[in-house]
């Protein structure tokens, strides 16, 4: 029997983690991250060879991963969204978002650099547009994605003769929960329509995850065409 390839996501229950899960479920044992256990044995259960790994990303220890000894894929999904004035936002709104967004980002990947190393595997962040460039009411968001662009780039360099590669993906707006609560902000009708739907960036993943061995994609950027 051949064994599976191993991939853990976090963020897995709902939205661009949910769709990449389902990408890829057909080739891949999924190691599905997330707070709720219970939710996450239901959605391990549709999908030929998964288990949860529930698991708050702010306090994820060694020990929580201690049985991963080989590990292919490590997809970085979870994330939170904080937006208001540089002069509205509070320590908490900074201190939170970096925690989630940055901070277990790091702390996990250094946590499973062993077994990524093992079978030469890759990371994937799932970083945003916003990780580019900034406006007007998300300093903090950006703050966020601007470090983890920085934090993937220095992987990038330092695991390449370990053989690993790191990949960032950087969508636009996509069509999931956080970007209706980000229409609810700034006071705007939400047609998920219009944006990318969290499918498209879950077959960004897959292609990353699919190249061979001489090859790498190492950033890769999708924006809404605004022709739907």
């Amino acid at each position: 029997m051949t064994l599976r390839p191993v991939a853990l996501i976090t963020g897995a229950s709902r939205g661009i983690g949910r769709a990449i899960a389902e990408e890829l479920a057909p080739t891949y044992h999924l190691l599905l991250g997330g707070r709720d256990a219970s939710a996450l044995e239901v959605l391990a259960s549709s999908f030929p060879s998964a288990q949860p790994f529930a698991v708050d990303v702010r306090g994820v220890a060694a020990g929580d991963v201690a049985d991963i000894r080989s590990l292919d894929v490590l997809v970085h999904s979870a994330g939170v969204l904080r937006m208001g004035t540089v002069a509205d936002l509070h320590d908490d709104d900074w201190q939170d978002s970096f925690e989630v967004n940055v901070f277990a980002v790091a702390r996990l990947t250094r946590l499973l650099l062993p077994a990524l190393r093992a079978a030469k595997g890759q990371v994937i962040a799932i970083n945003s547009g916003s990780g580019y460039a900034s406006g007007a009411e998300s300093a903090v968001y950006s703050g966020t994605k601007f470090a983890l662009r920085a934090l993937t780039d220095a992987l990038r360099q330092e695991e390449r003769a370990n053989g690993v590669r790191v990949c960032s993906i950087h969508p636009g707006r996509v069509a999931t929960d956080m970007q209706r609560e980000l229409h609810s902000f700034e006071g705007k009708d939400y047609e998920p329509t219009e944006w990318i739907r969290p499918q498209q960036v879950a077959k960004a993943v897959r292609l990353a995850v699919d190249a061979s061995r001489e090859s790498a994609v190492e950033s890769l950027n999708i924006r809404p065409s605004g022709m739907a």
